[in-house]
């Protein structure tokens, strides 16, 4: 009972709300975000809602190529993969979806669905296995597209993935609607994510992708080197300091003899970056 008279208080407190901003007519958005974050101070409105809120006037402005998972970081399966090369893929990441390429991972031939394998095992027929014949289409959709216009697509086309290209055609990346609604409700752990004691993981030569929870100390010892942990407790912290401000996905940064790019942060904290690191 208690539950549901909560609830009752906050979809009073919503309505509220919607009426004063009904009756105030706000000139702009600016307006709007003012009005959310004094209506969340004054206990109207509770604060995951001024967030979800404000996440989806931020999705509004933003483009596909500030959220997409780059290039580099593509768990992909190659067109002459047999069962036995793609297992260990799936495994290994716990993705659900792979992009199909040929010859480099500008040539998508279609999507692969690790539940679409489960009928040769069923069935017993590993050895008739094909891999043009579980193939989805692919979709493809511009870098500049709106995220907001992505996720209508995503809705009424029932994808859940887009590979992401450039202005001469060439992949640049891949989006999921994970990617889109993270963006809005924040970030979304389950249990296909790596796991929660695993900071570092290593995507090519040189090329790491790093949690911003990642404790100094750890990240020392993987890269031998010497920041201090009284200054910061994580990495998180550290490039944060360097930044002087709370950088957006896509912001880059030097120091030292790293290249830091954000892979995803949202507007209270980074989550995830990305290090290049060439001794």
């Amino acid at each position: 009972m208690k539950g549901k008279r909560d609830n009752k208080v906050g979809n009073s407190n919503l309505i509220t709300f919607f009426k004063n901003l009904l009756d105030r007519s706000p000139k702009d958005r600016e307006e709007i975000i003012n009005m959310l974050r004094k209506s969340e101070e004054e206990n109207i409105i509770e604060m995951d809602v001024l967030e979800m809120i404000e996440g989806a006037f931020q999705v509004s402005a933003m483009q596909v190529k500030n959220i997409m998972i780059p290039r580099f970081q593509m768990v992909v399966v190659h067109e002459g993969d047999s069962l036995q090369d793609i297992l260990p893929i799936i495994i290994d990441s716990a993705h659900s979806r792979f992009p199909v390429t040929g010859d480099s991972k500008d040539e998508v031939l279609g999507i692969l669905l690790a539940k679409d394998l489960l009928r040769y095992f069923i069935e017993g027929r590993q050895d008739q296995f094909n891999l043009e014949d579980v193939l989805r289409p692919a979709v493809f959709v511009p870098e500049t597209k709106r995220v907001n216009t992505l996720l209508s697509e995503f809705r009424d086309g029932r994808n859940h993935m887009a590979m992401v290209v450039d202005e001469y055609s060439g992949v640049s990346g891949l989006v999921t609607i994970e990617d889109v609604l993270e963006q809005i409700v924040g970030e979304i752990i389950d249990e296909h994510d790596a796991e929660e004691d695993r900071y570092i993981f290593e995507h090519s030569k040189g090329n790491y992708g790093i949690k911003a929870l990642t404790p100094i100390e750890d990240f020392n010892e993987f890269f031998s080197t010497h920041y201090s942990d009284t200054d910061f407790e994580t990495f998180g912290g550290l490039v944060l300091s360097k930044f002087g401000h709370l950088p957006k996905n896509g912001e880059k940064i030097e120091f030292d003899k790293f290249k830091i790019e954000v892979l995803r942060a949202d507007r209270r904290r980074l989550h995830l970056l990305n290090v290049a690191h060439h001794p």
